[in-house]
């Protein structure tokens, strides 16, 4: 199977996020996570990887400093 074609489970989008499975739970509970891209087994959601790639969670706790964000640098003036 293609990588394009391998979906995630919890386990692999909490390691993706850094977060336990547990707390991957908790947020797709609380809608925190975009919309699984399968859904055909009850209490089984399954993502594609690029469904990730752009997408960065909102709220408490996230720190884009960690991410990769890019953050703007005040230069001192002389």
């Amino acid at each position: 199977m293609a990588d394009d074609q391998r979906l995630w489970g919890y386990p692999e989008v909490a390691a993706h996020l850094g977060i336990s499975v547990g707390a991957t739970r908790s947020r797709k509970s609380r809608g925190s996570l975009p919309s699984p891209d399968d859904d055909s087994v009850p209490d089984r959601p399954r993502w594609k990887p690029s469904t990730f790639h752009n997408w960065r969670p909102v709220g408490r706790g996230f720190r884009r400093d960690l991410h990769g964000s890019p953050q703007q640098e005040a230069t001192p003036t002389d």
